[in-house]
């Protein structure tokens, strides 16, 4: 027990903040697997489609706080190299 209310508070927040952090990660997370599946597939329609919803769910969790920006214009940057390098050839 704290011996302030105040810190309880502040506790319970961290609590909630903690738990939507883990759950926009976790959607991150799974945009991303999805789109791996799609590039091993060799599904370019399937991972086009992928990479415009990942590239969405990695802006959502930057401009949450949850993703550093430059976190973030890493992962997309490497999602697009992978994109295009695996699909240089098809087009």
């Amino acid at each position: 027990m704290s011996v302030h209310s105040s810190a309880d508070k502040r506790h319970a927040q961290s609590l909630v903040r903690r738990m939507r952090n883990r759950r926009v990660k976790s959607q991150v997370h799974t945009s991303g697997r999805k789109f791996l599946e799609a590039i091993k597939a060799k599904d370019q329609a399937a991972a086009a489609e992928c990479l415009k919803s990942l590239q969405a769910e990695i802006d959502a969790a930057k401009s949450k706080g949850v993703v550093k920006a430059n976190a973030a214009s890493r992962k997309k940057s490497r999602m697009y190299k992978l994109f295009n390098k695996t699909f240089a050839k098809a087009e």
